[in-house]
């Protein structure tokens, strides 16, 4: 806006500079003068509009009567009455912070033709990886800005008359009912799929026959953290007991169960196949074999490790193979009786063995694919070929090995950057995968699989010249003096003056890895001379198990070092300064940025907290949080209390100036409730001595991420960078 404010500035006195040239020198210094007072003038009404817009945060009850005990100490919880989605006062409180936020963001000057810059980049069609089921191929299809993708079938590849199988943008007048998952059954005539409303977690489950497009009478509801694992003519699923409205989206989840629906039955007349009543916290996750032998049930009480029970379909005679919650056991595929597992029993990096159903004791365990030094990440068996995917140094390595185990060869990849799914059937000559980087669009490739010889299938029509940017991978080294990695994104030539506005990204949780990956939203920032970062932090699993756990618990301040060591790396090397610096994450990542700019607000000029897990003496109360105790600990336990108050981001809010923030969450977020960034947003507003913005964007129909519309998306986009562009006195070229 001040540059803008300049320009119509030195227009005005070239103006009058021009139409006075014939008059005196004095004459015209004075009108220049009095010109600029003008100027000066608008410049301050307009900066005092938006102060006055900023300053002026709804008002925020606090009630001081609300305090609980933690082993002796007293800690107050004055916004407790935040965390009732359904109250009045909550909704008006809601509605107040959105009017605050959206005529903040509505009066930054480039917004509108950023909007227009995004909605002309996103606006190409994106394709996934074909699939073949039943003799058909399937994928799908958006057509650039469709707000959710559309499912199509081919008969072969070539074959240019697409059939339209199942469009979610005809569920919702909004885009906001989308696609929650699906399976075909092994013959391929029928596809179950679940639905979900409002970017909620709760998902309800149909039945498609494909040959006559028609849906079965078949409808399910309260299914979630599940999937549909087909057995003869029904299939298995996870739900929880019906909840009522009040808690549908907050209530605590608990008495997960296994059920056996079989096609026709109305849902009550399901049978139940597993259920823990004595061990209400935990999951039960149900897969089948492709020859539908057998049901693998895995169950967990956190995000890490699983017990393993396995059993042949239609019975309830289950093998424990597992009884503990130490290590993680993913089913890979079988050969008749043996069954293959991707494990880290005895191997962080991971491995795959071979368990003999008949034979199921652990002294019968053999290893096929042994532990490397990268880090094993998932494994596939197409066309009597296991292709097992590793990270080295946080990108792509596909080694491929016979069924025996013995090395072939590693897959030829486009370059450094991330590979997705090599998908087929196990008698199938040709798989097909995704490659995409920071600098490349997704790309999709057909790969043979007897020659291991890759073609391009499909390339992406991005209205993007990527060649024009470079990603380097920097290493510095932590406050303990663990050497952490980075993925480094910019122009090439990119001068490093230190004035370079920079996005720094992280997450640090739960074993998952930041892999490298192409984002339409990060173009406009790469556009304007910006510096896009990921920061490989630990706690996440681009390093295996141990990467993970030096970021848990009460090493949870280890993710916290790494995430400043960055930005202090980044500044001390001149990339950019405290003055230009944004932080961003999500969900665990939210924490990220919520612990750091509490510690480090000296740091960052822009910070974005999103859908954060940010009060961490009661995140496990809500929904699905119990399960992260794994990583984070209980406040129940005086040890884990001791190391939750610490960092907290709600409990950390101090009477200072602190960055720009601009919180995001949204009403229909049931994985980490919104009563999380209402507290927080509070506390913070309460506090906060500076006079930089501090506000929270709400979304409305949408919840953690999955499944949102691509017009939010958009919108979410324009607002977060315009945003930080705005709050480092810097112009977009739009």
């Amino acid at each position: 806006m001040k540059n803008a404010l300049f320009l119509l500035f030195v227009a005005i006195c070239s103006f009058a500079c021009n139409k006075k040239m014939t008059t005196e020198t004095t004459k015209s210094e004075k009108a220049v003068e009095e010109i600029k007072e003008v100027v000066e003038e608008i410049e301050e009404m307009t900066n005092e509009e938006m102060k006055m817009t900023i300053e002026n945060y709804p008002e925020t009850r606090r009630d001081e009567s609300v305090v609980d005990d933690y082993h002796g100490i007293s800690i107050a919880d004055p916004y407790r009455w935040l965390e009732d989605d359904h109250s009045e006062e909550t909704k008006d409180w809601v509605t107040r912070q959105n009017e605050v936020t959206f005529g903040y963001l509505h009066k930054i000057p480039f917004r509108e033709k950023l909007i227009d810059r995004l909605t002309e980049i996103w606006n190409f069609p994106k394709y996934s990886s074909p699939f073949k089921e039943g003799g058909k191929y399937y994928f799908f299809k958006n057509d650039g800005l469709q707000n959710q993708s559309v499912l199509y079938s081919i008969n072969a590849l070539d074959d240019e008359n697409q059939k339209t199988i199942l469009d979610p943008n005809k569920l919702s007048d909004d885009g906001t009912t989308s696609l929650g998952g699906m399976s075909f059954n092994s013959k391929g005539n029928l596809l179950g799929y679940m639905i979900s409303e409002g970017g909620s977690d709760w998902r309800s489950a149909r039945v498609m026959d494909l040959e006559t497009g028609k849906l079965l009478e078949d409808n399910l509801d309260w299914l979630k953290f599940t999937g549909m694992a087909w057995s003869g003519d029904g299939f298995y699923y996870s739900r929880y007991p019906e909840v009522n409205e009040d808690d549908e989206l907050k209530g605590k989840n608990e008495n997960h169960k296994l059920y056996y629906h079989k096609l026709g039955d109305p849902q009550d007349k399901d049978e139940l196949i597993f259920e823990d009543l004595e061990n209400p916290l935990r999951n039960v996750y149900a897969s089948t074999s492709d020859d539908e032998k057998f049901l693998i049930l895995s169950v967990v009480e956190s995000t890490s490790g699983n017990a393993l029970k396995i059993a042949k379909t239609g019975t309830k005679d289950f093998k424990t193979l597992v009884d503990g919650f130490d290590k993680d056991y993913r089913f890979i595929d079988n050969d008749g009786d043996l069954l293959l597992f991707q494990t880290n029993e005895d191997a962080p990096n991971n491995k795959i063995i071979a368990i003999d159903y008949n034979n199921p004791a652990k002294e019968n365990w053999k290893v096929i694919v042994p532990e490397a030094e990268e880090t094993m990440r998932g494994a596939s068996v197409v066309g009597g070929k296991m292709f097992v995917s590793y990270l080295k140094n946080a990108s792509s390595l596909v080694k491929v090995f016979d069924p025996k185990g013995n090395f072939i060869k590693d897959l030829t990849l486009p370059g450094i950057g991330s590979t997705y799914g090599i998908s087929g059937k196990k008698d199938s000559k040709e798989a097909f995968y995704t490659f995409t980087s920071f600098t490349s669009p997704s790309t999709i490739y057909k790969l043979n699989t007897e020659t291991l010889e890759s073609d391009v299938f499909r390339k992406s029509e991005i209205k993007f010249d990527a060649s024009n940017y470079e990603t380097k991978q920097m290493w510095f080294t932590s406050k303990d003096g663990t050497r952490v990695p980075m993925f480094v994104t910019h122009k090439k030539g990119l001068v490093y003056d230190g004035t370079n506005p920079t996005l720094l990204y992280g997450y640090g949780g739960f074993d998952i890895p930041i892999t490298p990956s192409f984002s339409l939203s990060r173009l406009p920032l790469l556009e304007n001379d910006g510096i896009y970062v990921v920061a490989n932090i630990r706690g996440g699993g681009e390093f295996g198990s141990e990467w993970h756990k030096a970021g848990t618990l009460e090493r949870k301040q280890n993710v916290f070092d790494d995430f400043i060591g960055a930005a202090e790396y980044l500044i001390a090397n001149n990339m950019t300064s405290s003055d230009k610096l944004a932080i961003q994450g999500g969900s665990n990542g939210g924490l990220l940025v919520g612990a750091c700019m509490t510690q480090r607000p000296d740091l960052f000029k822009v910070c974005f907290p999103a859908v954060g897990v940010l009060d961490m003496l009661r995140y496990h109360k809500f929904t699905i949080g119990w399960a992260w105790a794994s990583d984070y600990g209980l406040s129940e336990e005086k040890e884990a209390f001791d190391y939750l108050i610490k960092y907290s981001p709600l409990h950390n809010v101090k009477n200072k100036s602190y960055p720009a923030t601009m919180v995001t969450t949204a009403d229909h977020d049931d994985r980490v409730v919104p009563a999380h960034s209402f507290k927080y947003i509070a506390e913070l507003q309460n506090k906060h001595q500076g006079e930089n913005p501090v506000l929270i964007r709400i979304e409305t129909s949408a919840g953690h991420g999955a499944g949102k519309p691509t017009s939010k998306q958009i919108e979410e986009t324009a607002d977060i960078l315009s945003f930080m562009f705005y709050n480092m006195d810097e112009n977009m070229k739009y």
